[in-house]
């Protein structure tokens, strides 16, 4: 079959490679092999730093040549551990012999290349190399993207600042937001004026508490209640304790709350700034 966008195992290999193409040298397995050899590559330096009788410190000179390992990784060297793979069976151990492979010319890496990989498991390095490749993957693409955007939002919020717009935030036609802004009085004037009723507070109370309790079991709370974790900073994990302090709200206090809530609405709106403004829009 022809390798193509419409053979491709996964939309990401398909209708979007060209939207991810940035991300191709980074999360691929080339890019995966790339930091595979990088932390292999700097466990090794580390390794000569520790003190070690059988490994002394590394000179200048072989560490400028382990660290171009790294900065020059290129497609051939990535083929190259893939052929390498087809012996060992097991990808990171062909990152390890393809390494030693390039200490044959250089006897100082040569004599200590048994300290590659040393007292590592395979999942120390995929883990590792997994962090960098997201790293890399936010701060050279996501994070650059997302700045574009709030430039381009930046750029066209300034350019048509002066363009007159007849709709709220809401998408109501100017009409229809005079009727809604004058029914948000009267709601709010009738529950400054009359408060609320015991069953109107009776069920929002039994709403929130309801809503904490789902969202305690559609969160992974339990398990973070079960470690005694907190899931907000400053919230307590149980929400049994939030039901109970919903519990000691009372009608009264929500009555002075309601009595409290001034005369005058603010009203987000793009255009006119007044009532009769709005009215006349």
């Amino acid at each position: 079959m022809t390798i193509s966008t419409i053979s491709a195992l996964s939309p990401l290999d398909g209708r979007y490679a060209g939207r991810l193409a940035p991300l191709r040298p980074l999360m691929s397995e080339q890019g995966y092999m790339h930091r595979r050899v990088q932390v292999e590559v700097c466990w090794f330096i580390a390794l000569s730093d520790a003190g070690f009788g059988q490994f002394k410190p590394l000179t200048p000179g072989a560490r400028t040549y382990l660290l171009g390992l790294v900065k020059n990784f290129s497609e051939a060297d990535g083929a190259a551990i893939k052929e390498i793979e087809k012996t060992t069976n097991h990808d990171v151990k062909a990152v390890e012999y393809w390494i030693k492979s390039r200490f044959e010319a250089r006897p100082e890496l040569r004599a200590a290349s048994e300290f590659v990989h040393f007292a590592c498991t395979s999942e120390d390095i995929n883990n590792t190399s997994h962090a960098l490749q997201l790293k890399g993957a936010r701060e050279q693409v996501l994070l650059p993207a997302l700045d574009a955007v709030i430039d381009r939002m930046r750029d066209m919020a300034h350019a048509y600042a002066d363009v007159p717009v007849l709709q709220l935030s809401a998408g109501l036609e100017s009409a229809k937001c005079v009727e809604a802004y004058r029914r948000m009085r009267e709601i709010v004037t009738e529950l400054r004026e009359q408060g609320p009723t015991e069953a109107e507070v009776d069920r929002a109370r039994a709403y929130a508490a309801g809503a904490r309790a789902i969202d305690f079991e559609n969160s992974r709370s339990i398990a973070r209640y079960a470690a005694q974790q907190t899931i907000v900073y400053g919230e307590d994990v149980d929400p049994d304790a939030a039901i109970t302090r919903l519990d000691e709200v009372t009608f009264d206090k929500v009555a002075e709350v309601a009595a409290s809530v001034p005369d005058t609405l603010s009203v987000a709106c793009v255009g006119p700034n007044t009532e009769e403004e709005l009215a006349s829009a």
